[in-house]
């Protein structure tokens, strides 16, 4: 019996997943289970976390405090931890972040005042920098040039899919607002757990003994090339993760005159574009070089941003969105990818500064869409959105190309890292 076009497509595309995932090593296969189980659980507890809040008779201010609380941590303690990964290792620090985060949550869980629920949330940014900047460390070592924006890719879409998910395995919140913090705490133990011992018996742990002098932070700071990234990374977040987050919701139902359920079918064609677009953009990084799909990637983002104004419709809106998620999807592999031939495995701060530029990025951008939107609408926010995603675009052109080494992308294929 013949099979059908769309069983052959659908399976040929199933077998570049696997191909595309083959070719990675251990390491990187284990981070990103570990990585979809911490944003399944992230899925789970974000959307109670304002609600329950404000069953501690704080307004709507404070609860959205409590999230705030979490970022700040993370943004504050980035540099102290960059410094503890070099002086302990990425394999410590990454189970004693997701221990902390773990333990937290479970707390949080069982707070019975407002100030306990944001101790304890502060105390999760904490952890959640100390995982996310030791993660990014072992993906830098142990990827090799020619894999790192698939690795980037792979890794970025595993949290995509986990922060999918979470939202229908948080109905348990129907249940209770504690519950979601339990599972939470939960899912971290197993991807704790995974961690700990996938990585005990590759040989990344067998060379901890053997590790690099990390690069000075210094020396990273005169690399044009990371500077360009490190731009991109915070227009990236700023835009089309911040100001995105804040100010579309709010437009599609002010302006458009549309109801919340557009404002869940716009954010769901971002992330299908954007998963969509996260392997296929990372094999262009390693075969193309970098600079190409960031300079996309803002472009797209700009026009996505400034079509919104211009084309006030559903139809425009999908097109829109469908720009935003190909953008964020670019801004998740590229800049990283550079990053990580800049650091070359040598260094958990020069990788801390990087991740903490997305998170200023993160911060600043909704409360600057916000007050420009107040101040003169939405058209005018949307164009210094467009204007900031743009904005890096002439340092990454004068930005060295950082991809040294082409490599045929077949399975079997292992070079060692030479940039």
């Amino acid at each position: 019996m013949s099979r059908s076009p769309a069983l052959e497509a659908g399976g040929a595309r199933h077998g570049r997943l696997r191909t595309s995932l083959a070719v990675l090593p251990t390491e990187v296969r284990a981070l990103i289970v570990v990585a979809f189980m911490v944003a399944l659980g992230y899925g789970v507890v974000a959307p109670s976390i304002p609600l329950f809040a404000r069953e501690f008779g704080v307004g709507k201010t404070a609860a959205g405090a409590v999230i705030s609380a979490f970022a700040l941590m993370r943004l504050i303690t980035a540099p102290f931890v960059g410094r503890l990964v070099n002086a302990l290792g990425e394999r410590v620090m990454l189970a004693t972040g997701i221990g902390v985060v773990a333990v937290s949550s479970l707390l949080a869980g069982f707070a019975h005042a407002y100030w306990q629920l944001l101790v304890m949330r502060g105390a999760g940014g904490v952890g959640s920098v100390m995982f996310s900047v030791s993660a990014a460390s072992i993906l830098i070592r142990v990827t090799p040039s020619h894999l790192r924006g698939r690795a980037q890719g792979a890794w970025a879409g595993a949290f995509l899919l986990g922060m999918i998910a979470g939202p229908a395995v948080g109905t348990v919140a129907t249940f209770s607002l504690r519950a979601p913090f339990f599972l939470y705490a939960g899912t971290l133990v197993v991807a704790g757990s995974l961690g700990l011992w996938t990585l005990r018996h590759s040989e990344f742990a067998a060379r901890q003994s053997v590790r690099s002098q990390p690069l000075p932070l210094r020396t990273a700071l005169r690399n044009r090339a990371y500077l360009a990234a490190l731009a991109a990374s915070f227009a990236g977040d700023w835009a089309v993760v911040g100001a995105r987050t804040a100010i579309v919701p709010q437009f599609v139902t002010d302006r458009l005159g549309l109801g919340s359920g557009w404002v869940y079918a716009a954010f769901l064609v971002v992330s299908v574009v954007s998963g969509a677009l996260l392997l296929p953009f990372g094999r262009i990084a390693d075969s193309r070089g970098r600079r190409p799909v960031i300079i996309g990637g803002l472009l797209v983002g700009a026009v996505g941003f400034l079509l919104l104004p211009v084309a006030a419709s559903i139809g425009g809106l999908i097109v829109a969105m469908a720009l935003l998620g190909a953008a964020g999807a670019a801004d998740s592999v590229a800049p990283g990818a550079v990053m990580g031939d800049v650091v070359a495995g040598r260094g958990g701060t020069v990788v801390a500064v990087f991740q903490m530029s997305g998170d200023l990025g993160a911060v600043i951008g909704p409360i600057a869409a916000g007050w420009i939107a107040d101040w003169q609408g939405y058209a005018a926010t949307f164009v210094v959105s467009a204007i900031v995603s743009a904005a890096p675009i002439p340092a990454v052109v004068a930005a060295p190309e950082t991809l040294t080494v082409a490599i045929p992308d077949s399975p079997g294929t292992q070079t060692p890292d030479v940039t």
